[in-house]
């Protein structure tokens, strides 16, 4: 992320409560990715919540970029 879209960022989580939203479940994500890859081992069923949290992470990055692509 360039520095002019870090400050974009930055504006838009104090402005827009769409963009918090998304930003925050965007970070959620990736702690949740994060402590499951501590773990080591998965079970089927946190393999599967791996990915679908993996899914849903990319969303919500796409999002942010789109987001933030319409306001520059």
């Amino acid at each position: 992320m360039e520095v002019r879209d870090k400050d974009l960022c930055e504006k838009l989580l104090k402005e827009n409560t769409e963009f918090k939203q998304i930003y925050t479940a965007h970070h959620g994500y990736k702690k949740q990715l994060l402590k499951m890859e501590k773990k080591g081992h998965l079970s089927n069923e946190e393999e599967l919540e791996r990915k679908r949290l993996k899914k849903l992470k990319l969303a919500a990055k796409d999002k942010l970029e789109n987001f933030l692509a319409r306001c520059r």
